[in-house]
Order: C-alpha cells, then structure tokens, then sequence
C-alpha cells in the first residue's frame, strides 16, 4: 500500500485524512491497514511516533455503526495520559461520521461524570485497564457489543501491573470480535497474550528508532556523582529547544529536577506519584514552550504528546534495549531530525553495550565533562504560562481568551501560543517578555464579561 487512496475507506474517513493533512501512509498502516480493514486479528511491533493510533483509529471508524446504540470498540492503554492523547486522534479522525460518541474512561479523576457518560452507550471507549475493569464489575459498562478490541502498548500494561486486569476484562468480551494488539516489544508474555486472545494474528514488526538516519545518538561515560554537570553540559552545548530526560526511578527524576532547577534551567519533574492535575500542568507547560526540559520515568512519559520534540537524554541507561528504542523513538518525528544523548556510567557500561549485540548497532561516543553552570548563561523558555480558574464548565473557549489578550490586553497575536481548556481550568501561553503585562491586563479587566482568578505559573 503505498498510498490512502489505496484503501477501500468511506468518503468521511478520506475526507478527514485530507482535512489532518495526511499524506503517505507510515510503515506500520502501510503494514497493517489493509488486514486491519479486512477485520484481521493483530499483533505488531511498532514503537512511539510510528502512527499506529491511526491505524487502528482508521479499522475500528470504518467499520462503526453510528445508529446502533451499543459500545462496538474498546481501546486500552497502560496510562491516563496516553488514553487522553489516542481519544484526541479518534475524535479528528471521526469529524466526518455524525453523532459519534466517544468516552475515556481513566484512574485518576472523578468517577461520577463517567458513570453518567454512560449511561446512553458511546460507540467507543477508551479507558485504562482498572477503570474500565471497575466499570464492568458495576455493570454500567455494557460489553456484549464490543466487535473491535485494540491494547496499545500492551508491553507497558504488562510491566504496571495490569495482567489480571486484562484478562478479566478478556474473559467478558464477545469471543467474536476482532483483536488489534500493539507493543513497542515482544516479551512472552505478550506472546501468550497474543496466542490466548487473538485468532490467527497477522504479525508486523517496522523498523525500530534505532536505525532510522534522523536520530544522531550519542553516549557520554560519566562518573556517577559527576551526572548533573555532565547533563548541564550538554544541554548548555547543544541548547534544544525541548528535552525529555528519562530517569529509572521516581527518586532520580526528583533529584534530577531540584539539581537542574539549582541552576537555573526551566524544568519540571513527571511521574507516578503527582495528581491529576499536576501532571497535567506539567505536560500543558513542556507542550506549550514554558518549560525547556521536563525530566520523566518511562511510565508517566507514555501518551506525551509534543510535536517536535528536539532531544532526548538517557540519564541513566535502561535495563531493557527496546525500552532505549521506545525512548528515543519520541524524537525525530514527521520527518524532522532529533537528538538522542545518553549518560553512561561504568556500573551501566554492559547494558550500553548490550544494545549494540541487540539492534545490531555501532555506538558512538563522544567525551563529556562536568560544567560550572552560571544562571546567566542557561538558556530560558520561549513562553510563559497563564492559568485561569475557569474552564468548559463555564463555557469557557480558546477564542475568548484570545479576543481578551488581544483586546483589552493589547498583545500581538503572534505573542499568544497554545491555549488549553480542561472542564475547570484553562491555560494560555505567553511569550514571556509579555507574560506581566497579559497577566495584569487579565486580572484588570474581563474574559467574556466575567472575572477569573488568573496566576502566572
């Protein structure tokens, strides 16, 4: 399949292709869509960034029923946020299809307004496995539709603690039904998932991040205590404009964080142990240009959506090769070029080197020394971000926060960056020589009439 035009989709479907502006299929819905379509069972190897959402997005959109009043597509992913970003791209991949309902149902919020977007039953859920498993054992999810089930990282699912949870939520589902299951690896136990709940699955592995020329990847040897230096160093040489530091534990992550904050770099830490709605403050900020680095664990990284992003930094390197594949697959996307460094101290040295025997690759490495980092000289974030206490629930939308910036504001429109509206609360960026004055505008004046508490974050 070399091109869209290719398959047999309904006009909505090529309409909202054209309107995304897709153009040539990736290797993996090159691969996979034609059996997808054909109602085939899956299993594929594909890593972050390879267009495997629209893949699958495409099969379970085209052979969806609208008038037919029952839940016909499950979707599970391994984390909130990762849910969050699959339901986006199912929602524009639908804008052509009238009266779709879609429903996410994740951990982590409120299980009220789920429980009531219930009851009329959407088209589609996509969930994560506890909270749709908890919706089951209430009753308020109906599965005897389900004709299309999709595990989107299914390998990460495995490694949270998820395996009982999958299989009961197997065990309820129509046997009948089509099964798409995606992993950027392929443990046995994803293999025995594969030979339990899929029929005779096509297998398609694509080509991994490592081998693709638009990644320069470079290791450092480093001493352990000398690692922030090292780190500061390198992101003072090479200055990109967004970085993504993997750390293995949550304790690494927050002494990463508090060591590069020390000097002066615009970073923030994402894992497990923050709530909702800071880890969504933190991904709105990295997204939208306010923070420069954000430094992560590989779980609260999965369904990071950042369009562009210019490095990524291996801290420490991870015990499983594919997992390196994994991470730096996040950068170098949409044919752009990326950046991929790791920090490699010599207790790591045999797992650095066990990439190479694994993916069948030649490290190159590059001497790296500890820096005294003056402040003056850390490079700063482009944007600054507003947040205002005000959201959905209040009808609140991208363009009256604009109109007010830019009216009784004053500020250019180009000074004005991504605006993100959640059911209570709203965050804008500002280009941060104007982040003082939109904020003292804001708090003077209205935003559709009204007055919101507004903080500079």
């Amino acid at each position: 399949m070399n091109s869209f035009t290719d398959l047999p989709l309904i006009p909505a479907l090529r309409q909202a292709i054209d309107a995304i502006g897709y153009t040539a299929p990736t290797p993996i819905q090159a691969q996979t869509l034609p059996a997808i379509l054909a109602g085939r069972d899956l299993i594929a190897k594909a890593p972050t960034g390879s267009g495997k959402t629209a893949a699958f997005g495409l099969g379970l959109l085209q052979r969806l029923d609208p008038a037919r009043i029952r839940t016909q597509s499950l979707v599970l992913c391994p984390t909130r946020e990762l849910a969050d970003q699959v339901a986006r791209e199912l929602r524009r991949l639908a804008m052509g299809i009238p009266n779709v309902k879609l429903t996410l149902l994740t951990g982590g919020v409120p299980l009220g307004p789920q429980l009531a977007s219930l009851t009329h039953a959407p088209h589609i859920v996509v969930g994560t496995p506890g909270r749709v498993q908890d919706m089951l054992r209430r009753r308020a999810l109906d599965p005897r539709g389900i004709t299309a089930l999709v595990l989107d990282e299914a390998d990460r699912m495995l490694d949270m603690g998820f395996e009982q949870a999958l299989q009961e939520i197997l065990g309820q589902l129509p046997r009948r039904r089509q099964t798409l299951l995606f992993s950027a690896t392929w443990p046995e136990a994803i293999r025995a998932i594969g030979r339990s709940a899929l029929q005779d699955p096509l297998e398609v592995a694509v080509e991994s991040a490592a081998s693709q020329p638009d990644i320069e990847q470079w290791f450092h040897e480093a001493a352990l205590a000398d690692k922030p230096a090292v780190l500061a160093g390198l992101l003072l040489q090479h200055r990109p404009e967004s970085t993504v530091v993997f750390c293995n534990t949550k304790r690494d992550v927050d002494a990463v964080t508090q060591a590069l904050q020390a000097m002066g770099f615009s970073c923030a830490a994402l894992h497990g142990d923050l709530d909702q709605r800071e880890r969504d403050e933190v991904l709105v900020r990295f997204a939208n240009r306010s923070l420069r680095v954000l430094v992560a664990s590989d779980v609260a990284a999965r369904g990071l959506d950042v369009k562009e992003l210019a490095c990524v930094v291996n801290y420490e390197v991870p015990a499983d090769p594919d997992v390196y594949l994994h991470r730096i697959g996040r950068t170098a996307r949409a044919g752009s070029t990326g950046l991929a460094l790791s920090l490699v101290t010599p207790r790591e040295m045999h797992r650095a080197l066990q990439l190479e025997g694994h993916h069948g690759m030649t490290l190159q490495w590059r001497v790296a020394k500890p820096v005294h980092v003056d402040g003056k000289d850390v490079p700063r974030a482009a944007m600054s971000t507003l947040r205002i206490e005000a959201g959905r629930s209040d009808k609140l939308r991208p363009g009256d926060i604009l109109g007010a910036l830019t009216g009784e504001a004053g500020l250019d429109a180009d000074a004005i960056g991504k605006i993100d509206i959640f059911p209570r609360r709203a965050y804008v960026a500002v280009r941060r020589d104007q982040a003082g004055r939109a904020l003292a505008a804001l708090r003077r004046g209205h935003i559709k009439g009204r007055n919101f508490r507004i903080y500079g974050l």
